[in-house]
């Protein structure tokens, strides 16, 4: 399973990606990937519900990672997060990637609400939500809540 668009290749994270694809120097695996990993061989059916690694195709290197925090609720709703290395912002990346991803979630009957969060003070991600069409919802003390319904 992989999502490709105009610059990028988004790729669900295994342990075997991550042996087979370059990181730059400043991608760090996270501790959010290495309990992903970890849950995703408990439960294989969590592999395309959890992080996904963005590649960038010009020089096949880890600019990032996206996806989703678990698999669809009862509501027919997942959280998105995103997340690009500080050289590959501002360059439509975060955009381009969420979404991707965003239309394969929506590819399934069991998805009915992408939801987001961002701190109130994060412009680059309210950029990125606002040219998602993502609707604000919510406001609480120093975040800011959004949703896309299909």
């Amino acid at each position: 399973m992989k999502l490709q668009t105009q610059s990028l290749i988004i790729t669900p994270c295994t342990e075997e990606t991550l042996q087979i694809i370059s990181t730059t120097d400043e991608y760090e695996i996270g501790s959010h990937i290495e309990m992903y990993l970890e849950e995703s061989k408990e439960d294989p059916s969590l592999i395309g519900w959890g992080v996904w690694l963005v590649i960038n195709k010009e020089d096949n290197t880890i600019i990032g990672d996206i996806g989703f925090k678990g698999k669809p609720n009862l509501e027919n709703t997942v959280e998105v997060g995103y997340g690009i290395v500080p050289s590959a912002q501002n360059k439509g990346y975060a955009t381009e990637a969420v979404r991707e991803i965003i239309k394969w979630a929506f590819s399934f009957e069991n998805v009915e609400k992408i939801v987001a969060e961002c701190q109130n003070d994060n412009l680059s991600s309210i950029r990125v939500l606002e040219k998602l069409q993502m609707k604000r919802i919510e406001p609480q003390k120093n975040m800011l809540k959004w949703q896309l319904k299909k």
